[in-house]
Order: C-alpha cells, then sequence, then structure tokens
C-alpha cells in the first residue's frame, strides 16, 4: 500500500482547495487504480473518501538535444496525480511533518 502513494502535492493552488473544498492531491504510481488509491489513503491517514479523480501527466513527444556525444531525445518524466476528495468533517494535516 505504501508504494501507491508515493508524495503529497504541496502547492498554493492545493492549499486553497484543501481549505474550501477538502480536497487534497498526491502523486501516486502510475499503474495505480482509483480503488487502490482510495484504500491506500484511507489506510495512510484513517480518513474516509469520497472521490478520487486522476490525471497523467509529462510523457509526450520526445525532444532533441545536441551534446558533444551527438543528439540524444528526452521526454519528460511521466507523472500520475490523484486528487481525492474526502468526507466532510475529515482532513489530513500534510504539514506536520516538515
Amino acid at each position: 500500500m505504501n508504494d501507491i502513494i508515493l508524495k503529497p502535492i504541496l502547492t498554493e493552488k492545493m492549499a486553497d482547495l484543501g481549505e474550501r473544498l477538502n480536497r487534497y492531491a498526491f502523486e501516486v504510481d502510475s499503474n495505480a487504480n482509483k480503488i487502490e488509491i482510495k484504500n491506500a489513503i484511507e489506510n495512510a491517514y484513517g480518513v474516509n473518501v469520497k472521490a478520487v479523480n486522476t490525471m497523467k501527466h509529462g510523457g509526450g513527444k520526445r525532444k532533441m538535444k545536441y551534446t558533444n556525444r551527438g543528439v540524444s531525445f528526452q521526454r519528460n518524466k511521466l507523472i500520475k496525480k490523484a486528487i481525492v476528495t474526502l468526507e466532510e468533517g475529515d482532513t489530513i494535516d500534510l504539514y506536520e511533518n516538515i
């Protein structure tokens, strides 16, 4: 279960969504589905999850880079983000371990 949640996403936008709509974002394993993500969040933080939305970022078209050793091709890192909506009254304190 711990391999599913890689890290929380701590940005101003997500802090605002956490306060207003009780939503939190996490970077998750790219092969995990919504049910596995829901179970991992509930076990790790002891909260009730109402909904899970996922999205993939990165990957895409490869870019050409000219180096001393010749031409190399690169892609952006492919990550999967999960935005988790919690039940009313549940919260996650992501800043307690900082």
